[in-house]
């Protein structure tokens, strides 16, 4: 697909009819749809492969349940992703050494005011929706260690289903959205140092032969939405959608040895608690896509 030819783009209405059709035929409407049980995060079936591939072709996501239990070895994400296309790791600030995230408690001074690393809940976002637009963060692995006690679950919503939810009500609020000024993440500046540069972009916008992408954070601070009538109105409309219960709305708690793959969808955190042993999941960021075809 040429990306002129994109059903994402708002003018291209009969690629957009088509695609729509297409991707409401069969979509999942439970959790349990996108599960994959797998053997071996390292050596992935045949079988295996494909239903992963499968379901996040159609819904941008796939959950697995691995027989690796607690294991604590960052290995098996690292070759689950490999198995999968994806090799580009962001390294950003918080991250650990190999670019994996450990999402613990972390009080130290480097973690703190970082939601991640809290207890706290965590609103509708994408990953690394304050990169620069040319580091977008693209396919996420989030692999569970050890739940929390109490709390602690995922809400999840396919981008491309509230693309199409909002070109529904309204096509001009995707014009509205892929504006490059549509939203600016304020400068990241602790103790008056400037740790990142304020960043503009759209939230919804094309990448690798017209596939869609989004930018997006639910707070209602650090954020600046450009000012004009129609940008106001289609968040107004994106954070009702968001907040709708529907049948693509997705939750469930991670479980030792389960697993998030997907393309960078819409998702959540609740509140947590932990008991004796420690929240712990692992966060795989990626500049590449997963490559849906099996």
């Amino acid at each position: 697909m040429q990306p002129q030819d994109s059903p994402f783009l708002p003018a291209n209405d009969a690629a957009y009819m088509a695609w729509r059709d297409r991707k409401l035929d069969g979509y999942p409407r439970s959790l349990d749809e996108l599960m994959v049980e797998i053997s071996n995060p390292l050596t992935l079936t045949a079988a295996e492969h494909r239903a992963i591939l499968q379901r996040v072709d159609k819904s941008g996501m796939a959950i697995y349940a691995s027989a690796t239990g607690d294991d604590p070895d960052k290995g098996l994400i690292r070759g689950l992703g490999r198995q999968l296309g994806l090799e580009r790791l962001d390294h950003n600030m918080c991250a650990d050494d190999d670019a994996i995230s450990s999402l613990s408690v972390h009080p130290d001074a480097l973690h703190q005011g970082y939601i991640p690393y809290t207890t706290r809940p965590i609103a509708w976002h994408t990953d690394g929706y304050y990169n620069p637009l040319d580091h977008q963060i693209h396919a996420l692995i989030l692999h569970c260690v050890r739940p929390a006690a109490v709390g602690g679950g995922n809400q999840l919503l396919d981008h491309e289903i509230l693309f199409l939810q909002l070109r529904e009500r309204n096509p001009a609020y995707i014009q509205a959205l892929m504006h490059p000024q549509a939203m600016t993440i304020p400068a990241n500046i602790v103790d008056g140092k400037e740790l990142r540069p304020a960043r503009s972009g759209p939230v919804f916008m094309l990448f690798s032969g017209g596939r869609l992408h989004m930018r997006y954070t639910d707070r209602s601070r650090s954020i600046e939405w450009r000012d004009d009538p129609l940008t106001r109105e289609a968040v107004a409309v994106l954070k009702e959608l968001l907040g709708q219960p529907s049948p693509y709305h997705f939750e469930g708690t991670l479980q030792s040895g389960q697993g998030l793959i997907c393309n960078n969808v819409l998702h959540t955190r609740g509140r947590f608690e932990n008991g004796t042993r420690e929240r712990l999941l692992y966060r795989a960021r990626y500049f590449d896509r997963i490559d849906e075809k099996p």
